[in-house]
């Protein structure tokens, strides 16, 4: 992060920071160009199109989970664009070729309905392959976990009688928020359960969850990981990372509406919520950075910082600070853009946070989106 001022923001608000959003790209830009491969934006962990002008500057395009994020991707950011969802219908596969120039569909049922299509619209057809090698230590996000709903097993593959002829290329995705190591154990996996496909595809995509732009991540081993499977394979490589694009670039700025006391308890109330604003929070669940704050204890002030709907559950954690928290004082969280932003919602009709641009080149923000009633009104009959 470089530093934002939120002495004049507005609360609430979401803030990306354009010059952190930057140093990702580079980085990421120099693994597409080292490894001689095409880097996706991942648009579930991150689609604010408002900086997509700097992301075409360094990726290939984008990939997407239904037709909205397709027809985002083709309008906002150009490129190639690619899909995959669990099931398509009719209906979705139709929106989904007016936009996409990879379709990944999931099972080979889903492979027989829409293949034919496909392939007569001139798109490439890929089957998303599940190599049953977990690495992901939260249930809630791993994709290879016994009995998931996601990808094609090989048993699954032959007893439907799949063949390469059928196919353009195979996606995998078993990771989330890891290293090259695991990329590593994970390709063994792969190539041991369908390493006599890989060679009579086009492409293969290695799908998401690789932390590149983690301070620690071994970017030379990637590199030497995805240039070694090309050569050996004679395929194309795509990698389609979510987080390692917006990690460390965004924050969300709230303030505080009240404290109130309940036993020993401090409760100060913000004008955000967890469970419409941050509800990551809840689900995985995990503990959000505080600018300022620590752990329960070790300053002389604690709080439990509570959310603003009505829902008893809505908390986001317990913090100690070095000076009593006193209503109208802001509390900025941190790491805030990826897989915060596309998950928000209009529970209680909770007005959503702004969308705002910090510049550390002129140190000023802009506000790109704010949000009202009809935002709320407009998502229901």
């Amino acid at each position: 992060m470089h530093g934002i001022d939120v002495t004049d923001i507005e609360t609430p608000a979401f803030v990306i920071d354009l010059g952190a959003l930057e140093d990702n790209l580079r980085i990421l830009g120099e693994v597409q160009r080292d490894a001689g491969c095409k880097i996706l934006l991942a648009l579930k962990g991150y689609a604010a199109f408002s900086t997509f002008g700097l992301v075409k500057k360094y990726l290939a395009g984008a990939t997407s989970s239904s037709p909205h994020e397709a027809q985002l991707a083709r309008e906002e950011l150009g490129g190639e664009v690619h899909a995959y969802a669990p099931a398509y219908s009719n209906t979705d596969m139709t929106e989904i070729l007016r936009f996409a120039e990879h379709v990944v569909v999931n099972s080979p049922a889903q492979l027989r309905q829409h293949g034919p299509r496909v392939r007569e619209a001139g798109v490439d057809i890929g089957l998303r392959i599940n190599p049953e090698h977990s690495e992901v230590a939260v249930p809630l996000y791993d994709p290879c976990a016994p009995g998931s709903r996601l990808g094609t097993t090989r048993a699954a593959f032959d007893a439907a009688g799949v063949t390469a002829e059928e196919l353009d290329g195979l996606h995998f995705h078993t990771l989330c928020e890891l290293g090259s190591d695991a990329l590593q154990r994970t390709l063994v996996a792969v190539e041991r359960g369908f390493g006599d496909v890989i060679p009579k595809m086009k492409w293969v995509n290695f799908g998401g969850g690789h932390h590149i732009t983690r301070p620690d991540y071994d970017r030379a081993l990637l590199v030497r990981l995805v240039k070694d499977f090309q050569q050996r394979h004679g395929v194309e490589v795509y990698l389609e990372p979510g987080e390692a694009i917006g990690i460390r670039t965004g924050i969300l700025v709230s303030r505080v509406l009240d404290i109130v006391q309940n036993g020993a308890v401090s409760i100060a109330i913000l004008d955000t919520s967890a469970t419409a604003h941050m509800p990551d929070v809840l689900e995985m669940p995990y503990r959000p950075d505080v600018v300022g704050g620590a752990l329960p204890g070790e300053k002389p002030h604690t709080y439990r910082l509570g959310g603003l709907t009505c829902l008893a559950g809505d908390v986001i954690g317990d913090y100690s600070f070095g000076a009593p928290l006193n209503i109208g004082d802001k509390v900025t969280f941190l790491d805030m853009a990826h897989y915060t932003m596309v998950k928000t919602s209009t529970f209680n009709g909770v007005r959503l946070p702004d969308i705002a641009l910090w510049d550390p080149r002129t140190k000023t923000h802009q506000v790109v989106r704010r949000f009202g009633y009809q935002d709320y009104k407009s998502r229901l009959g």
